[in-house]
């Protein structure tokens, strides 16, 4: 990571880089890159760093739980093994690991079902089961202290269930609706939704009388690009995704409809246009034969606060590889306590996920930010089953994956994805009036193999075909737990 400490015209230090020394020509900050900060702060990418060199691997095949040691001279009798074992995110158990020595470059088998966390699985009734296994150093080095991890390895254990779809039961509470111009007011005693009928948009939604959501919501395929997305020049996928006009979609509603309103839902199907924009400050004609994407979205919401978001996508099918598939909306600034269940606790994406772990985790929309040197796409977690955010009262809004769709990819932030792209420094970013949030069915993966060619692999690339995802909605306030309202959508 190559970076100098520069002081501004402003009076600030920032990290300059190629072009910020009257230097020309320059490389930007082509050097600016490795997986720490020029005073050696870790970048999020030393986690992955760390797990691929990690010398004790764990791996868990055909109910053997395996784990080797890949020194080449060192035992294992320098170190302490720990186990914890996880339901549905929430720790069973933990304790010390009893294991016998391993010699290097060999390895110790044993069957998972004769381990300490067994009774402790068969006795839960979660629905996924995860087994981490942790080496420490029992002393002090000349390098580093007594207890630095060795190596941490989260494996999946057997479901104890087949897979059923994500489902709630059939709700019997009474929805007040009224139609008022343009808008539809959906209430209950504790939260209300207003939305656009004529654009499908949610105005705003209340919970407690508390604004949550100011915008939403809305179809989302564009990211802020990073330095791996623009290497490769014209043949860069950020050259191909300005070249078709990926840069510049907006969204125009095609169609917006109340179906059904009745004693115990609503529901609402909007079809969207995604057209590319020109140069001009005029806003793009809603013609059909110009879309890149065709978006139907249709929106259940129910007596119980539930709002069941179905999304079926469309991408012309001459699309270079899309950046995202999801969906994205601002909420309130205030709801700034963020807690998910998936991958974390630090930012990961669909090609740098190994090191993360799946738990449950919690961080502020500020901590979650990633301070790039060179803004960009950051912040994400993945494989999210569920998450929340809510205000220092409580009150905010749970999102999770639904029926059959997977985990999502998900971030939150401060600034938008125009802002991200706009500045060229950490320090030039201006907050938003909210919390922009991404709930992705799909996300492209970071890339990394080298920063000059476009060399995504390609099981993380998307290729422009449909797709189809649902995701749910439901208010929260200080006395829900977000565990209890995801376990309701599994007992059914």
């Amino acid at each position: 990571m190559k970076g100098l400490l520069k002081e501004w015209s402003d009076g600030g230090k920032r990290w300059a880089y190629g072009g910020h020394f009257g230097d020309i020509p320059n490389d930007l900050n082509f050097c600016l890159n490795g997986i720490t900060w020029p005073d050696r702060t870790p970048h999020p990418a030393m986690h992955e760093v760390k797990y691929v060199y990690q010398p004790i691997k764990v791996s868990f095949k055909e109910g053997t739980l395996k784990i080797t040691n890949t020194h080449f001279f060192h035992t294992t009798q320098d170190l302490e093994f720990s186990w914890a074992a996880y339901g549905d995110g929430c720790e069973l158990g933990s304790g010390v690991l009893q294991l016998p020595l391993i010699e290097p470059l060999s390895s110790y088998s044993t069957e998972w079902k004769s381990g300490p966390w067994h009774s402790l699985w068969a006795s839960s009734s979660a629905e996924e089961y995860f087994l981490t296994i942790t080496a420490k150093l029992l002393h002090s080095t000349r390098w580093v202290e007594a207890g630095h991890v060795v190596s941490s390895t989260q494996v999946q254990l057997p479901s104890k269930k087949d897979f059923v779809p994500h489902m709630i039961k059939s709700k019997d509470a009474t929805v007040i609706s009224e139609i008022l111009g343009d808008t539809i007011k959906v209430s209950q005693k504790n939260w209300e939704i207003v939305m656009n009928v004529k654009t499908g948009a949610i105005e705003s939604w209340k919970v407690e009388g508390t604004p949550v959501m100011n915008k939403g919501i809305f179809p989302c395929f564009w990211r802020a690009p990073i330095d791996n997305d623009k290497g490769g020049e014209a043949k860069s996928y950020y050259s191909r995704w300005q070249a078709s006009g990926l840069d510049k979609v907006t969204f125009m509603t095609e169609t917006c409809s109340a179906q059904t309103i009745s004693d115990n839902q609503v529901k609402i199907v909007a079809v969207y246009l995604g057209i590319p924009s020109d140069d001009s400050n005029s806003p793009p004609k809603p013609e059909k034969s110009q879309a890149l994407f065709v978006v139907n979205m249709t929106y259940t919401i129910y007596g119980s606060g539930d709002c069941i978001i179905e999304c079926n996508v469309k991408p012309n099918p001459d699309l270079p590889p899309l950046p995202r598939v999801g969906v994205e909306f601002h909420l309130e600034k205030s709801m700034d306590n963020v807690k998910w269940y998936g991958k974390g606790p630090f930012e990961c994406y669909p090609d740098r996920k190994a090191a993360a772990q799946v738990g449950i985790f919690e961080q502020s929309v500020n901590d979650m930010h990633v301070p790039y040197i060179v803004p960009g796409e950051c912040s994400g977690r993945a494989d999210v089953r569920w998450v929340s955010f809510q205000n220092n009262g409580g009150v905010g809004l749970y999102a999770s994956m639904y029926d059959k769709s997977p985990a999502m990819q998900m971030s939150a932030s401060y600034y938008s994805t125009a802002e991200l792209d706009r500045a060229t420094h950490n320090q030039d970013l201006v907050k938003g009036e909210g919390i922009e949030v991404h709930l992705d069915h799909k996300h492209m993966g970071i890339g990394g193999d080298d920063s000059w060619t476009p060399c995504t692999h390609e099981q993380y690339l998307i290729p422009p075909t449909p797709y189809s995802f649902s995701i749910r909605l439901f208010p929260v306030t200080a006395g829900t737990s977000s565990h209890d309202i995801y376990k309701s959508q599994l007992d059914n």
